[in-house]
């Protein structure tokens, strides 16, 4: 590998920064400190900086103008009137951002001064975290968080794994595991891990949580040098919390605003809300009124002038210097102070007053009880009070299924082996023989595909043991319940769906996976490859061999994903099974297997390794991999897990749709279960009629663009060209109207939102929009995180731009959530990353319904009643002065006093406005939510 120049984009890492070896001259790489800053401003840059923000506001850059006007031309009102609104103004919101930017300097210094242990010279010194460089050998106990991005090198434990969680990055609160560097796992004390001379190579930076590819070389004495390959398995990443470990050793490779945490951090964009941009409009009005006052006015004053006994009175002769002044300057200056004596027709401390309203009024949605959850002990959080009165103009809604209509929490209810059913009720004595009386007897499987099956639940996944602390000296009684942990719910819900079945998982030791069978014995399998899940190929699968030297391929995924790679004959018994569990609205997944010769492991084994160790395409190397090993395998059977509906939901969206707006469900999952889980919350009545645009009506074949431009044409015409029929009936009956619902999968939507280029397709998308406009609900399952993104704009954008909203609990809905006008984050099971990313999070689904139909209409009320009122002042304050000009010969003669002129705006009719727009309630809330109609 010496011969192969440096490829742009990896970097060189030493670990403990020495030199490996002594021949190669050693340059070092230049890499960025540990310092995290997510603050916007210092000491130095905060007036420049903070003020420029604020005068691209239309209005303070327009005060501002005004303000330089009256002090350099002789106006008729002092600089004061207009400087000491303009002043308060700056002030007040300078102090509210230096506020928050300081808790933002607060939160980074604790993490930059937070202590950490280095190993130098085979001791252990204590640094600031700050301090640490990459390169550095980082050892991290028990239950702190990883002070930047580590590559694993070895752990207190014997295996060299630790557990991890990742709430605060990604918002998964399941233990994950990572493993050490194969060779260095043993270099288990400070000595140890010092002695060792080794360099990474690695990528650049990049955001990807779950992605990482490198590769460290160990050089030995009088050795070869060995390479072992690195993954996002070997990556600790800054953020992540270490947990029933010990302590681990870890080499530092990104540090400070490189690592992936601070990668992913993206600065909220700011979202404005539609009335602000309306309120520049009326402010565009405004000054086109204050120019026309003051043409006005200085025209007539020079008609006025002309003549010469009006011009120059024998009592007020004019000065040598009057006279010789050009006429055009002094009409220009005659121009500029009527601008200045009209100038408080635009309102300044209005943006304050708003600002106020929205700052308070977002204390009301946060203290608000019934949206505050026992389980949890949180109410509601607002992360940006811009949007208050959005939340009463939402169109259309768009929501994420899993953990935000249901709970996320599984429940495993049958399985199916070889298309016999089992359910719950079978007793544990002699295996599956004993029934409950005849009603439940289903039918059996052979005894050996009964285990062949539950040993595949057992062995294929990735869960982790938690174990109670043995008590000392006592042993503890055989039976004792074990803590599964895992990355997914449905993981564990198998692994105990088949304990319930007499296989239990005693976990993995040593790359032995332990089970305990019905019979009550121990059998041991070595566990030789994991191919893990990964959500293009919607399946995961494992190698392991028996104790007799049998090797064995578990796969277990979507029937999608199972089905084409099985024989084909076996699928028919079990697809009944399947689509009736889907139509359930439950979890399905299938398991297969195959049995491996030594030869064609071995040929595998050699593929695996090769794809793990390559540092560029690495993921499509593996793919390739993966799709060939996991090929002619025969199916065995399938399980299905169930989960519920959160409480209300049903009732939320029935009223949701009853308020006028529009609801989408967004979700990763089957069709099936999506429609049944759809049926279940009422977004499907019976009555609608289902439109499909699905792989299943679309096809597999090769004309999948004509046939969608069939159903497309189709469904528009029912749609749209049938419609206007029964117009001449003097009112449209509603409860004749037929609702139509529509259902879309990710790869018809591809084909539409991307289609090829030979097709006539550019129209697709109008059409396809068309559609969904005119559906009362549309269903879009098998999404990718960015296809959801995709939607929410492709809505956002059309005519008459609809205000939208977005609502999801996991890391999953956060690209939708910043797309969406509003985003919604549910506290769920998935993790916080939704809620910190949103702008208002709540605990659950139900309290949707009070956020807007409540609040966000009375938001939108009091604050169209605020700034209509703020223009309305002014105006009627004004107009008397424009008036008086006209007795008083147009010579800029104030009519009010200038103290009364400068606390006008600011006290005298700012803080009543701001009273009634906190605390008005036109209709009682309680009537708000009950009537939807009232939206």
């Amino acid at each position: 590998c010496a011969g192969e120049e440096k490829r742009v984009g990896t970097r060189t890492v030493v670990v403990g920064h020495r030199p490996v070896s002594e021949t190669d001259a050693y340059v070092a790489q230049k890499f960025c400190d540990n310092r995290i800053v997510s603050s916007k401003y210092t000491l130095w840059n905060f007036l420049p900086k903070n003020l420029f923000e604020q005068f691209r506001r239309i209005a303070n850059f327009y005060f501002l103008i005004i303000f330089l006007v009256q002090v350099i031309v002789d106006t008729p009102t002092s600089p004061v009137t207009s400087g000491l609104p303009l002043f308060f103004v700056i002030t007040v919101t300078a102090i509210k951002q230096g506020y928050e930017d300081w808790l933002r300097h607060r939160a980074d210094n604790e993490v930059n001064k937070s202590n950490v242990f280095i190993v130098e010279n085979a001791k252990q010194v204590q640094k600031e975290s700050e301090k640490i460089k990459v390169g550095d050998i980082v050892e991290v106990k028990a239950d702190e968080t990883f002070p930047c991005d580590l590559i694993f090198l070895a752990s207190s434990s014997i295996d060299g794994t630790c557990y991890v969680t990742t709430a605060s990055l990604d918002g998964e609160s399941n233990f994950k595991t990572h493993y050490a560097v194969r060779d260095t796992t043993v270099l288990c004390t400070d000595e140890a891990i010092d002695a060792l001379t080794a360099a990474i190579e690695c990528e650049q930076p990049q955001p990807d949580l779950y992605k990482f590819v490198g590769r460290i070389i160990i050089y030995r004495s009088n050795q070869e040098p060995i390479a072992r390959s690195l993954g996002p398995e070997n990556l600790l990443l800054k953020g992540a919390t270490l947990k029933n470990t010990k302590k681990i050793y870890g080499v530092a490779v990104y540090t400070g605003m490189e690592t992936k945490m601070a990668l992913n951090y993206q600065g909220k964009s700011q979202k404005r809300s539609a009335v602000e941009k309306s309120i520049n409009a009326f402010l565009i009005v405004y000054l086109c009124i204050l120019l026309s006052k003051a043409t006005v006015c200085t025209t007539l004053k020079y008609v006025w002038q002309s003549n010469p006994f009006n011009d120059e009175p024998w009592y007020n002769e004019k000065t040598k210097k009057e006279r010789e002044t050009f006429k055009v300057l002094r009409m220009f200056t005659d121009f500029l102070s009527f601008m200045v004596l009209f100038n408080f027709i635009i309102p300044v401390s209005m943006y304050v007053t708003v600002e106020m309203q929205k700052f308070l009024g977002s204390f009301f949605i946060s203290w608000d009880k019934e949206m505050y959850d026992e389980e949890i002990k949180e109410g509601a959080l607002v992360n940006t009070s811009d949007l208050n009165e959005e939340l009463g103009q939402v169109e259309y809604v768009f929501t994420d299924k899993t953990g935000t209509l249901t709970e996320n929490s599984m429940e495993f209810i049958e399985c199916c082996i070889d298309g016999h059913k089992y359910k719950d009720c079978i007793s544990r004595v002699d295996g599956f023989s004993q029934t409950d009386g005849p009603l439940k007897y289903y039918g059996k499987a052979e005894k050996s595909r009964e285990e062949l099956f539950l040993r595949a639940l057992c062995l294929c996944h990735t869960v982790q043991i938690k174990e109670a602390d043995q008590v000392d000296g006592l042993i503890r009684h055989p039976e004792h319940k074990y803590t599964y942990i895992s990355s997914s719910p449905d993981e564990i819900a198998l692994v105990k769906g088949a304990e319930k079945y007499g296989f239990t998982f005693l976990g993995l030791e040593n790359d032995f996976m332990k089970i305990r069978n019905q019979k009550n014995e121990t059998e041991m399998y070595q566990l030789l490859h994991v191919l893990n899940f990964d959500p293009v190929r919607r399946r995961m699968s494992v190698i392991v061999r028996t104790t007799t030297g049998k090797l064995l391929l578990f796969c277990k995924g979507a029937d999608s994903s199972i089905f084409p790679r099985v024989q084909q004959e076996e699928i028919q018994q079990t697809k009944v099974h399947v689509d009736r569990n889907a139509m359930d609205g439950y979890r399905t997944l299938c398991v297969a297997f195959k049995e491996l010769t030594q030869k064609e492991y071995d040929k595998i084994d050699r593929q695996l390794n090769e794809a793990k160790m390559a540092l560029q395409d690495r993921e499509e190397k593996m793919a390739k991999v993966f799709e060939d090993t996991e090929a002619d395998m025969h199916l065995i059977g399938a399980t299905a897990v169930e989960d519920r509906l959160q409480e209300q939901s049903a009732e939320t969206i029935e009223a949701l749709h009853a308020a006028g707006m529009k609801v989408w469900v967004l979700t990763g999952d089957k069709m099936e279960t999506a429609k049944s889980t759809c049926y279940a919350c009422r977004l499907f009545q019976t009555s609608t009629e289902l439109l499909e645009l699905t792989a299943r009506t679309v096809g597999e074949s090769e004309r999948k663009e004509d046939r969608l431009h069939e159903l497309l044409m189709e469904y528009h015409k029912k749609l749209i060209q049938d419609v206007p029929k029964n117009r001449r009936g003097l009112k449209r009956s509603w409860t004749l109207c037929q609702e139509y619902g529509l259902i879309i999968d990710g790869s018809t939507l591809s084909l539409i939102l991307n289609p090829s280029q030979d097709s006539s397709s550019s129209n697709y998308k109008n059409i396809f929009l068309q559609i969904c406009l005119k559906c009362t609900a549309v269903l879009c399952c098998r999404m990718a995180p960015l296809q959801k993104a995709q939607i929410v704009r492709m809505v956002k954008n059309t005519k008459g731009s609809p205000i939208t909203l977005s609502v999801g609990d996991g890391a999953n809905d956060v690209s939708m959530i910043l797309e969406a006008h509003v985003g919604i984050g549910i506290k769920g099971k998935e993790g916080r990353q939704a809620s910190r990313n949103s702008d208002y999070a709540v605990p659950k689904f139900k309290h949707l319904r009070k956020l807007l139909l409540a609040h966000g209409h009375l938001y939108y009320v009091r604050i169209a009643h605020l700034v209509q009122y703020f223009f309305y002042k002014n105006l009627c304050f004004i107009l008397p002065q424009f008036l008086y000009q006209f007795f008083c010969g147009f010579s800029q003669q104030p009519l009010y006093d200038a103290a009364y002129l400068t606390m006008y705006n600011i006290c005298f009719t700012s803080l009543p406005i701001l009273a009634y727009s906190l605390l008005e309630q036109h209709i009682n809330i309680d009537t708000l939510t009950s009537d939807p109609q009232l939206y």
